[in-house]
């Protein structure tokens, strides 16, 4: 997938996106997530028991939306992604898991992420739309 350089910045430094899943039944599910993006590669980690994991390992096509609102509709932007999730191998966890950290430091004592209670995520896009760049 090609990206502009507006939209890869956009994407490394934004602090949450939304991530959709397909339920059990069918419909949306949706949960903010701390992304990290890299080497056109999306990943996040989570606890192993949430609905999101459930739902991926189930049906691994997702949607990410990544969005900057402002009160000035001018400036509006944000990028949409479609893609498939899938665990990420145990061995490489550690490293997706320090790669997190080092963009989001509160991880280590706020939420931390150990491989006996979380896993991480890799989301490869399939396509995209974006609007404001």
């Amino acid at each position: 997938m090609k990206w502009t350089r507006a939209e890869r910045e956009f994407l490394e430094t934004a602090r949450v996106a939304r991530l959709a899943t397909i339920a059990a039944g069918g419909g949306p599910h949706v949960v903010p997530i701390c992304p990290l993006f890299e080497k056109g590669l999306f990943y996040l980690g989570t606890d192993r028991e949430t609905a999101k994991v459930r739902h991926i390992c189930a049906n691994g096509r997702v949607a990410l939306v990544f969005d900057d609102y402002t009160e000035d509709w001018r400036h509006l932007r944000g990028v949409l992604v479609e893609g498939e999730a899938r665990v990420v191998e145990r061995r490489a966890f550690w490293s997706v898991r320090a790669r997190l950290y080092r963009k989001y430091a509160q991880y280590e004592t706020t939420a931390p992420l150990t491989d006996r209670d979380a896993i991480a995520l890799e989301i490869k896009p399939r396509r995209k739309a974006s609007w404001g760049f």
